[in-house]
């Protein structure tokens, strides 16, 4: 299935081009704060399935005539792996690698929708640049995950663009400004994607494709990364860890258009902005 949020938190999904409302048979309510809705879909998705699957006769809403969402809002945690393709550690001429270093964690609120535009704080003579990532979606708490059993607490996947302020500052906080984390245009679930050891994953400025890989060429795949993850801390349903980005990573600037594609999980385009303000620690350390 393809989970989405949708015009207000609604969730629903997405089958055909037509989004069917489910909000209702996942027991959500979609203005209710916080908005946890689609972290307890994942929790109690086997429970859920029945009465979601029913809702599915019905008909359904043009994709074109929605607006849709980030598909989770409000993870536990946002994880992202640092350099995890070998030719981006050598493009960035840096010697940290996925394996060695472990993650590190985005504020959640960085996290935005599939349409919405990426803002860009107000910050002259600073950089910006995109990372092509895979979302993994945690389905069930766990701890101490080994990796011949870390697909089995994988609920699903979705595009991700890991944006990033260049300069002096904590990565954390180069990496979480608001918008800064674009997710979806859905959770595709495990079962639909199958093996995630070989897709590909490509990232497009404008018309120009900026990034190109295969899931095949991670450092620490994604076993690994769960793994990893969960032998620090427990990882509970609906967590989301960003992969780490392959080679061709480049600056993005207000008025672009950012594409990602990864295979059998979906394609997004999310134009570019410029915003106001942006912190006077990243102006002095420009």
């Amino acid at each position: 299935m393809k989970f989405v949020r949708y015009n207000g938190g609604q969730i629903g999904v997405l089958r055909n081009g037509l989004v069917h409302d489910v909000t209702r048979a996942a027991g959500s309510h979609a203005a209710s704060w916080p908005p946890v809705d689609m972290v307890q879909l994942i929790k109690n998705f086997d429970a859920l399935l029945p009465q979601i699957k029913t809702a599915l006769v019905g008909a359904g809403v043009p994709l074109a005539e929605v607006h849709l969402e980030a598909p989770i809002l409000w993870p536990n945690k946002l994880i992202a792996y640092p350099v995890n393709f070998v030719a981006h550690g050598e493009e960035r001429s840096v010697t940290l690698r996925a394996d060695t270093n472990g993650f590190f964690l985005k504020a959640s609120s960085s996290l935005s929708g599939p349409v919405d535009p990426i803002i860009l704080p107000d910050l002259p003579n600073r950089e910006f640049h995109h990372e092509c990532e895979l979302a993994i979606i945690i389905g069930k708490t766990g701890r101490q995950i080994e990796a011949s059993e870390a697909l089995d607490y994988v609920f699903g996947y979705s595009c991700l663009i890991d944006v990033t302020l260049r300069g002096k500052e904590d990565r954390v906080m180069r990496k979480s400004y608001d918008t800064f984390t674009p997710m979806g245009p859905a959770i595709v679930t495990s079962d639909e994607v199958g093996d995630p050891s070989a897709l590909d994953l490509k990232l497009w400025v404008n018309s120009e494709l900026r990034q190109h890989a295969n899931t095949r060429d991670l450092i620490l795949d994604i076993p690994g990364m769960v793994s990893m993850a969960s032998s620090v801390a427990t990882l509970y349903p609906g967590d989301v860890i960003a992969s780490g980005t392959p080679a061709g990573v480049g600056p993005i600037k207000s008025g672009d258009q950012v594409t990602i594609e990864i295979e059998r999980v979906g394609r997004m385009c999310v134009p570019v902005e410029l915003g106001h303000g942006g912190g006077n620690l990243a102006v002095r350390n420009g």
